[in-house]
């Protein structure tokens, strides 16, 4: 009995090749032009993984006078030789060719191209549609499965939550890259709880994420600081803390750094693919260095003096602490120094530090797939 199947379907204009920005019609050969690391990212997509490639694409009034067919075929046919040239082949195409007023059923977001793949023989939990267009997105909706939008982030984003996409979309990136590494080592998320008598701190963490966070912690100043970790590691961040701070800071800081280190540890996985090192940066009259290593021994190196017993409602002692707590849990090497005179200065560059170490670190690359280790092994 066969394994029940998988599908990417896959848009043509704008996603395989560029769509012409003036006419939005391929109508002629000077007009092609491939979409950046596309045949590379297939072969591997074909070669590696177990999904079936359909073009689906919708090409206002192909057939009529306004686009005739003998001005389609030559681009479409050296579009598919050159995809069969790079052992990219599609198992199948489908071409809708009605005008969008028409609103026929074939036409997309619509399904009617597409029964054969809702007949049960095929996983749509595991499918997923690519395109860069919001209607590919709500076919992705229509069909039951995920949706990966060939989009700059910003803009992306923004389409999809103003359509009421954000189950449905699972990855927004202008890069091929992106998408082979999501499609073949899946998604680094991790939720934390952790619930004491003293906290109760809930942690989602999204290593592939956009710099999107929700952070409340009953502390502003520690807010403020954690938000620079997911701003400015591209991170997707919520946490969600109560604590006693009716006795002081204490174990809301603490218990903060062990679930977001958790959090993190879980995410990676087994590590597999990442650059596992990371960076420093000045800050005004500051000069902040953190470096860490993903190399699973915890280690915490601080050299970092504070002369201000608080910052904002943050207790200065409690930078060590947090530090400390965050790479047990993470089971990393975190080395930390900072100088300069202005001490708000001095520990947001240490976050801002920390969150380009981690975009550096967690950085993976699916073409060397390989864990960093010579001994073959991260624990």
């Amino acid at each position: 009995m066969n394994s029940i199947k998988k599908v990417l379907f896959i848009d043509r204009d704008g996603t395989l090749v560029v769509e012409p920005p003036v006419d939005y019609q391929l109508d002629s050969l000077e007009k092609l032009e491939f979409i950046p690391k596309v045949f590379r990212n297939l072969h591997f997509i074909k070669e590696k993984l177990d999904f079936e490639l359909v073009m689906v694409s919708n090409q206002d009034g192909l057939g009529t006078d306004s686009f005739p067919e003998e001005t389609f075929w030559p681009a479409q046919n050296k579009i598919i030789r050159a995809f069969e040239n790079e052992g990219v082949t599609f198992d199948n195409i489908l071409i809708d060719r009605s005008f969008p007023e028409e609103n026929l059923p074939t036409r997309k977001p619509g399904t009617g191209m597409l029964k054969e793949y809702l007949d049960g023989s095929y996983d749509m939990k595991q499918s997923f549609v690519i395109g860069d267009r919001i209607t590919d997105m709500q076919l992705a909706k229509n069909m039951g499965c995920r949706g990966i939008f060939l989009k700059n982030e910003e803009q992306g984003l923004q389409e999809i939550t103003d359509n009421g996409l954000d189950q449905t979309c699972v990855l927004v990136t202008p890069d091929w890259d992106k998408i082979t590494e999501f499609l073949f080592a899946g998604e680094r998320r991790a939720e934390i709880i952790r619930k004491t008598s003293e906290t109760d701190i809930h942690v989602t963490i999204n290593l592939d994420g956009n710099g999107k966070c929700n952070i409340s912690t009953g502390l502003g100043f520690f807010d403020h600081m954690l938000d620079q970790i997911g701003k400015h590691s591209g991170i997707d961040l919520t946490i969600q803390v109560k604590g006693d701070l009716n006795v002081d800071e204490h174990h809301t800081i603490e218990d903060t750094g062990i679930a977001l280190g958790e959090a993190i540890g879980k995410a990676l996985g087994d590590k597999r693919g990442i650059e596992r090192y990371g960076y420093y940066l000045p800050m005004d009259d500051c000069l902040c260095s953190v470096a860490l290593d993903f190399g699973g021994r915890a280690w915490l190196v601080w050299n970092a003096e504070f002369k201000r017993e608080k910052i904002g409602d943050m207790p200065t002692e409690m930078f060590f602490h947090f530090f400390k707590s965050f790479s047990d849990a993470a089971r990393m090497n975190l080395n930390i120094k900072a100088e300069g005179d202005n001490e708000h200065h001095k520990i947001e560059g240490i976050f801002k530090a920390l969150a380009r170490a981690l975009k550096m670190a967690i950085r993976r690359d699916i073409f060397h797939y390989e864990l960093p280790s010579t001994k073959g092994a991260i624990f």
